[in-house]
């Protein structure tokens, strides 16, 4: 069972995103908040899956939220999913800057939300194909100045491989079969660029892929 919380001002867009999530029986609504200070608060008291994150909301904004869960040690294992109505591309860039595992518009249908609650709580980035586009754009005509670009020094020439197809937004499954790999080999290789590059999950491989020009749109 996934759990998750919800973190939204309206309540009616809560109830609506209880019963879309809820309807297939594996995912369950543990927790809700009305403002991100709430939010932090119920995810530090729940340890839920997946979080389910507004970006504009009072008291605290759902970036600012991110980045408390993010910076928690306690938390390591809970992954934001933004869902906003907002798609700018400095809220899309922010968001995944801040540490969100995947980014979606509240437009999405009911079976792609439920698809990205269990993508996310798997471990995979997630991002909208509408927005996809959008992030990576702002990635490659905004580089952040890095300090730390040297890290991809001490990539081996397959771990450089390996993440040029994650920066491409491709699964492991997709990369093992790019790479002519086994899914176990390439799953070892995710988990050892995470380790390597001190990175919280996939998608901020896929913005430091783009943003030390690894990858090119």
């Amino acid at each position: 069972m996934i759990r998750i919380v919800l973190v939204d001002d309206q309540e009616l867009v809560r109830a609506g995103l209880r019963a879309l999530a809820e309807s297939e029986g594996d995912i369950a609504v543990v927790g809700e908040a009305d403002d991100g200070r709430a939010g932090v608060s119920r995810v530090r008291e729940l340890r839920p899956d997946v979080v389910l994150m507004d970006i504009r909301m009072p008291r605290m904004d759902g970036l600012a939220a991110t980045r408390e869960i993010v910076a928690d040690p306690a938390l390591g294992d809970v992954r934001v999913l933004i869902l906003t109505t907002f798609d700018e591309d400095e809220h899309v860039f922010e968001a995944i800057r801040s540490g969100a595992a995947g980014y979606l518009l509240k437009d999405v249908a009911p079976a792609e939300l439920r698809h990205a609650v269990r993508v996310v709580a798997g471990g995979e980035a997630l991002l909208d194909p509408g927005v996809t586009a959008t992030v990576l754009r702002a990635v490659a005509e905004n580089p952040a100045p890095r300090s730390d670009d040297h890290k991809l020094a001490g990539l081996t020439e397959r771990e450089r491989e390996v993440l040029q197809q994650l920066g491409r937004g491709l699964t492991n499954d997709e990369i093992a079969r790019e790479l002519y790999l086994s899914p176990a080999t390439a799953r070892t290789y995710v988990s050892r660029l995470l380790a390597k590059l001190g990175a919280r999950d996939r998608a901020a491989l896929v913005i430091l892929a783009y943003e030390t020009g690894l990858v090119r749109p």
